[in-house]
C-alpha cells in the first residue's frame, strides 16, 4: 500500500530527509513526569509520562537506537499526544534515559523479553486503576523491530494487552541493515551510532573488569564488528550473525494478530527497499504503508523549515481508524 506522504520539494534525497529533521527542535518543548521502575534482577528502566485526560488512549513508545524521549521523533509524537490531550508515555531501554543502567546487559533489537515485560506492567497499572480507555503501542527504528517480534510472538493473546500497534522505519531485516549501515555513506550513520555505543560499552567495561575486549571495542569501526564484541555477547549470542537473524522481526509479520501499521519510506538509507515485504508475506492484521521518500523516520513536510507533522498524524489516524 502507497501512502500519501510527499516529500518537501527543498528536501530531496533519503539522507537529506533522514539527518535535516534530527537537527531540528520540535518545538513546543514538553515537560515529562518521570517515573523508575525497578526490575526483577536488580535493574531498572525509566519512563518519560505525557499526563493528560484518563478517559483518553494511551500511547506508549519504544525509541530507536541510541534514542531518548528527547528525539525529535519522540517530541513530535508527543506534541500531537498533548495536543489532543491523549495520555503517553516513553519507554527507555536500559541506559538510555542519562543514567547507565546497573548490570552488564543493555539492550537489543530484538529484545522481545523486555517489550513483554513493560507492556504487561502497563496493561496491568491500566487494569489495578479501572481504566478501559485503549493502549496503543508505537515502537521507532531498533524499538520498532522488537515491538514487531513481540506481536508475532505472542500471536492471538496480545489482544488482551494492547489495542493495535504502530512501527516506524524499523529495521525489519536485521542483516539487510547491518550491511547498508556498514557501506558507503551509510557509515556516517553507524559513525554517529557507534560514538555512543562504543563510550557505553567502554564505560560498562571499566565497571565490570574483564567482562569485554575493551581494545576490540575501541577498534570496532562498523555495528558488525561492535555487535559481535559487545552486543552479543552481552545478550546470549554467539555472533553478530546469530544476532541479527534471531532478532529480526521480518519472519514474525505473518504471526501478527491485531491492527498493526508498519511505516517505512522506500528510501530509508537505513534499511534497502528490496527486502520490504509484500503483502502476501504478513498478516491481515498488517497494514504495509511504503512511500517513495521519507528517509529514516524523517517524514517532514512543509515549506522551509519543514514540521514534522505528518508522521504524527498519520500514527493518530491510524490508532483513530481500528
Amino acid at each position: 500500500m502507497s501512502s500519501r506522504y510527499i516529500a518537501p520539494k527543498w528536501l530531496p534525497g533519503g539522507n537529506a530527509q533522514t539527518i535535516f529533521p534530527y537537527l531540528i527542535n520540535p518545538s513546543p518543548s514538553l515537560i515529562f513526569r518521570r517515573e523508575r521502575w525497578e526490575l526483577l534482577d536488580g535493574d531498572f528502566i525509566d519512563i518519560d509520562w505525557l499526563d493528560g485526560s484518563l478517559d483518553k488512549p494511551l500511547v506508549i513508545m519504544f525509541h530507536g537506537l541510541e534514542g531518548s524521549s528527547r528525539s525529535h521523533y519522540a517530541l513530535s509524537i508527543m506534541n500531537q499526544l498533548r495536543s489532543m490531550n491523549w495520555r503517553g508515555g516513553v519507554i527507555h531501554f536500559r541506559g538510555c534515559s542519562g543514567q547507565p543502567n546497573r548490570l552488564p546487559r543493555a539492550y537489543h533489537a530484538g529484545d522481545s523479553v523486555e517489550i513483554d515485560w513493560m507492556l504487561r506492567r502497563v496493561a496491568g497499572e491500566c487494569e489495578s486503576r479501572g481504566m478501559a480507555t485503549p493502549l496503543y503501542v508505537i515502537g521507532v527504528s531498533l524499538g520498532g523491530n522488537a515491538l514487531l517480534k513481540w506481536l508475532g510472538e505472542q500471536g492471538t493473546q496480545v489482544s488482551k494487552l494492547i489495542t493495535a500497534a504502530v512501527a516506524v522505519s524499523a529495521p525489519l531485516d536485521l542483516a539487510a541493515a547491518g550491511r547498508t549501515l556498514d557501506s558507503g555513506f551509510n557509515r556516517f550513520y553507524a559513525r554517529h551510532f557507534l560514538s555512543s555505543l562504543k563510550r557505553k560499552a567502554l564505560e560498562k567495561n571499566k565497571r565490570f573488569p574483564g567482562l569485554l575486549n575493551a581494545q576490540a571495542i575501541a577498534a570496532s569501526d562498523t555495528l558488525y564488528a561492535f555487535d559481535n564484541h559487545v552486543t552479543a555477547p552481552l545478550h546470549g549470542f554467539r555472533s553478530t550473525d546469530e544476532y541479527w537473524r534471531k532478532s529480526s522481526s521480518k519472519p514474525w509479520l505473518r504471526h501478527i494478530e491485531i491492527p498493526t501499521l508498519v511505516i517505512n519510506a522506500r528510501n530509508d538509507p537505513f534499511m534497502p527497499a528490496q527486502v520490504l515485504p509484500t503483502q502476501k508475506m504478513v498478516s491481515s492484521m498488517v497494514m504495509l504503508e511504503f512511500p517513495e521518500h521519507g528517509g529514516h523516520v524523517g517524514f517532514m513536510q512543509g515549506n522551509f523549515p519543514g514540521r514534522l507533522s505528518w508522521l504524527p498524524q498519520r500514527i493518530i489516524r491510524f490508532f483513530q481508524s481500528v
